[in-house]
């Protein structure tokens, strides 16, 4: 395998770059471990340790350090892990490793998700917020179904009373103008139009 290019990240990392396809990084003392220079060939023991050992162990490492600080989603972590330059089969790997010990688990992440923004968001507004980190919708339908056959309850009218109560808006004396930005803001923040006619036509100065 040749060596296309080697080009420094930093003063210690650098990209590889084989036959003009395949990348992936390393550190500086792994490029004299390996001997590995623009231009020439990487033996095939050289190619199995980098590909079997150095990179998954690191991958895992990556996201086990990720996952210490906060709950990622599967595609969260791919994110972070596709920034660090790793090859698609090393996330793969990396990925189900952590998933196999429950590390990650998107729909235990959705039901975590939901439950703390339930009084503050719409569903709308919660579920699009979980497919833009990579959760399927049928996982947010899931998780959904089971808060909502636990008791949970989504009041979004009561969620927009809070937020009129909280800007000072009184339907009563807004102009024509000043409700139609209104319902259409709220519209806008995903809640329901029923839930937004019942909220205007309970407000009260």
């Amino acid at each position: 395998m040749t060596i296309t290019e080697v080009t420094a990240i930093n003063q210690s990392r650098y990209r590889i770059t084989l036959d003009e396809e395949s990348d992936f990084v390393l550190y500086r003392g792994e490029l004299r471990r390996f001997q590995i220079k623009q231009g020439g060939e990487l033996s095939e023991d050289a190619y199995r340790q980098i590909f079997r050992e150095i990179l998954p162990k690191r991958a895992k490492l990556r996201c086990m350090n990720l996952l210490k600080a906060k709950d990622y989603t599967k595609r969260q972590l791919t994110d972070k892990l596709k920034q660090g330059a790793y090859p698609d089969e090393i996330i793969e790997e990396a990925l189900a490793y952590v998933e196999s010990y429950g590390y990650i688990d998107d729909r235990r992440y959705a039901r975590n998700f939901i439950e703390y923004h339930i009084g503050t968001r719409s569903r709308r507004r919660i579920e699009n917020d979980l497919q833009q980190k990579g959760i399927r919708r049928e996982l947010i339908a899931l998780a959904f179904d089971e808060l909502l056959g636990e008791g949970v309850e989504i009041d979004e009218t009561a969620q927009i009373q809070k937020f009129l109560l909280k800007k000072n808006f009184h339907m009563q004396t807004a102009t024509d103008k000043e409700r139609q930005k209104m319902y259409g803001f709220l519209y806008r923040k995903g809640f329901r139009t029923d839930a937004i006619n019942r909220a205007l036509l309970l407000d009260i100065t």
